[in-house]
């Protein structure tokens, strides 16, 4: 995904057209496309605000987010689950298929980490 243009470059490229200059013009100008001058000059208009919106999909919007507290229970119960059982145990119980590594992203979301005891043995902890 794309990085925002900073807040300083959407200020300098708007100011320019205020100034009465075309939007191309200020594009050239600055070094951006005369795509985003005209996206820039309509977000102005519309929010009054310059800043760049919000980037990605919401947080807790996933397939995951509804089976949340079950997954961390199942851990909390248990903390030598891996992430392959728990995926498994996900498609048995509740007919849902999870890649092991989103079910690392939601326990590491939920402050879940994997600490190696002095055995060697891995165990979750928060």
């Amino acid at each position: 995904m794309g990085k925002a243009h900073s807040v300083d470059l959407r200020g300098r490229v708007y100011a320019a057209i205020a100034e009465g200059g075309s939007r191309r013009a200020a594009a050239r100008r600055f070094g951006v496309s005369a795509a985003t001058a005209v996206r820039l000059a309509q977000r102005k208009a519309q929010t009054g605000s310059l800043a760049p919106a919000r980037q990605g999909r919401p947080a807790g919007s996933g397939k995951l987010s509804a089976y949340r507290d079950i997954v961390i229970a199942w851990v909390d119960a248990d903390g030598d689950l891996t992430l392959p059982e728990l995926a498994e145990r996900l498609v048995t119980e509740h007919g849902i298929a999870a890649h092991p590594s989103s079910l690392s992203r939601l326990l590491r979301g939920a402050g879940f980490t994997v600490k190696k005891n002095a055995a060697g043995e891995r165990n979750r902890s928060r």
